[in-house]
């Protein structure tokens, strides 16, 4: 990972008081291992790329996933959601540990997958490499990031599949969902 592009991606995210605000509030859940990522982190970018305040967009979630194995109650998440939500109401949240994420592949994305083993191989396996991006707030009040798929595509404003675990036709149907090239019309869109 380009450090600069690192730099620049902690200087967006403490310059964003809302953003820096759900970190605090998801800091207070005391998970092991987690961090704020996806759509909240890639729309950040692509708006201050496209000239844009960066805000959250009404109709996207903050999505807070964390890694815990001794967990496996789906409803431990829904429980941290809504001790998010009384603490930034202004937020919509979503909170996945990735350990339980095999649980329910299959009836999401149509195939299963094996368990994941840590927090950065969850974020590594998502579906476009700009999206597998996540930061979270130490104790120390330090800013720190995980890219396992690295910063390129997402300051390049690329929009590529990750074929780790995602098809073509599932790749196109979330491209066409997720309104990319409307929102973002700087972008590059790979179809492939």
């Amino acid at each position: 990972m380009q450090p600069d592009l690192a730099a620049r991606l902690l200087a967006l995210v403490a310059a964003s008081p809302w953003l820096m605000a759900a970190l605090r509030a998801a800091r207070t859940l005391g998970l092991p291992d987690w961090c704020l990522a996806a759509g909240v982190v890639r729309n950040m970018v692509w708006d201050a790329a496209h000239g844009r305040t960066p805000q959250p967009w009404p109709e996207s979630d903050v999505d807070l996933v964390y890694f815990d194995a001794t967990v496996t109650d789906t409803a431990h998440d829904a429980g941290l959601q809504a001790r998010l939500t009384g603490l930034v109401p202004s937020l919509v949240w979503e909170v996945s540990n990735q350990a339980q994420v095999h649980c329910w592949f299959e009836r999401y994305f149509g195939h299963p997958t094996a368990p994941i083993t840590s927090l950065a191989e969850g974020i590594a396996s998502w579906p476009e490499t700009a999206t597998a991006v996540g930061v979270w707030l130490d104790h120390a009040d330090q800013l720190q990031l995980v890219a396992p798929l690295g910063l390129e595509d997402l300051f390049g404003l690329l929009v590529r599949r990750n074929p780790a675990h995602v098809s073509i036709a599932t790749y196109r149907q979330r491209i066409a969902d997720k309104r990319y090239a409307e929102r973002w019309p700087l972008l590059t869109i790979l179809h492939e």
